[in-house]
């Protein structure tokens, strides 16, 4: 089997990583940092932190390098989606293509390039330390599922599924996925957005009195919004918002950590995304509207 990787920043890289430790599995990276590719390809690509892995997937900086692949995991940040699928699409002809991105919206752009998608939730994270060297900092389930409009068959799912349970990232086949990607989409919604506005970490944003009830009000949109599109999370994000305070409680989240460098953020994907399915059924969500506009208008200050 070939599984390819779509964007080896911290998720891309923490998926590559276990893959490519399976003899059976032949593991690709495409991605656009030279330096990124360039050290894994010389020294491989390490993990430390939650666990220490050290293997050696195949990367480039050319989708033209690439073989004809079984499955691809897109990890890109959510505004690359579309550069990223379109560059690497003639690899996935015969293949399936998963999105582990953070938000929501992602899989119809995946769909526009590749005839079969899985659509997916993770919740491993960490950030890149230096060239081939990520810091693993939370662990965490996947859970994957066909993606509706455009699906790739339960069998794929499930092989998908498999080869990375046995690589040591424990992912569950869903014929639904839909719950846990809401389930994520507004825990991150809720402590990305005010982390990255506040500057405080996961858990310490969580626990500050004036900003969790923001957070709480984030939370009780998206679900309502969740409630109108008829789908059922399997765990409330308010819960995993109170865990966070013990699990992640300096953790700082990838948005908080592109704010920090000025970097574009996902905030299209996550609360943005809220707003855009709210207003199509009705719901309105002043306060996700709020953060997103919040965020947006910070990133706008970096230019002026």
């Amino acid at each position: 089997m070939r599984i390819g990787i779509i964007g080896s920043g911290a998720v891309g890289s923490l998926f590559a990583a276990h893959l490519a430790g399976l003899d059976d599995i032949e593991t690709w990276i495409y991605d656009v940092s030279h330096a990124h590719v360039d050290a894994i390809n010389a020294n491989g690509l390490r993990l430390t932190g939650v666990g220490e892995v050290h293997s050696r997937p195949r990367a480039t900086t050319d989708p033209g390098e690439l073989p004809a692949l079984d499955f691809g995991i897109v990890a890109t940040k959510g505004m690359h989606t579309g550069s990223a699928i379109a560059a690497t699409a003639a690899a996935f002809a015969d293949g399936a293509v998963c999105s582990v991105q953070n938000g929501i919206g992602n899989e119809e752009v995946i769909a526009e390039h590749v005839p079969r998608v899985i659509r997916g939730t993770t919740f491993p994270a960490g950030r890149v330390l230096e060239p081939g060297v990520v810091q693993w900092d939370t662990a965490g389930k996947t859970w994957i599922g066909p993606f509706e409009p455009q699906p790739a068959t339960m069998e794929q799912v499930e092989a998908l599924a498999e080869a990375l349970t046995r690589s040591g990232m424990e992912t569950l086949a869903l014929a639904d996925a839909r719950g846990a990607q809401w389930t994520k989409l507004i825990f991150n919604a809720a402590s990305n957005a005010l982390c990255s506005l506040t500057r405080m970490p996961h858990g310490r944003a969580a626990r500050h009195e004036h900003v969790r009830w923001v957070m709480d009000g984030v939370i009780a949109e998206g679900k309502a919004v969740a409630d109108a599109l008829g789908v059922e999370m399997d765990q409330d994000p308010a819960d995993l918002l109170e865990g966070s305070i013990e699990v992640a409680l300096d953790h700082k989240p990838s948005m908080l950590q592109d704010v920090l460098a000025e970097r574009p953020t996902e905030i299209d994907q996550l609360n943005g995304g809220i707003v855009r399915f709210g207003e199509d059924h009705g719901i309105d969500t002043p306060l996700n509207r709020a953060a997103w506009s919040l965020v947006k208008g910070l990133e706008a200050s970096w230019t002026l």
